[in-house]
């Protein structure tokens, strides 16, 4: 089996997929941290592509850094100054060459996530 690295989106204040979110893909290691991708979430909350596809997989730490503030805005969720929730980093591990899906359900307010198939 090869290893690669979804996600979906989902706003759980608004009932539906998070479209337009933007997405950035980090490589960890040590103290340092790679840039590897930038995506946006389509009209399924979904990205168009695999964050992470098979020939690019490795494992190792990475970090998925969610811009919830600037999808929050754009959707007409009333700001606040500053937003209680604007960007939302998930540091995660993957230790075998495997599925990862790495979903969000996201309100204003709060966040939730978990190793979803």
């Amino acid at each position: 089996m090869t290893g690669y690295l979804t996600t979906h989106v989902l706003d759980t204040a608004r009932g539906c997929p998070a479209e337009g979110l933007k997405i950035e893909l980090f490589k960890i290691d040590g103290d340092s941290r790679t840039h590897l991708k930038t995506l946006v979430t389509n009209d399924d909350g979904r990205t168009d592509e695999q964050i992470l596809p098979s020939d690019k997989f490795e494992v190792g730490m990475y970090e998925l850094v969610f811009h919830a503030g600037a999808y929050l805005d754009a959707t007409g969720t009333p700001p606040e100054a500053p937003r209680f929730l604007d960007v939302i980093p998930l540091r995660f591990g993957m230790s075998e060459a495997s599925h990862y899906h790495v979903p969000l359900l996201l309100s204003a307010f709060g966040y939730s996530t978990y190793r979803g198939s």
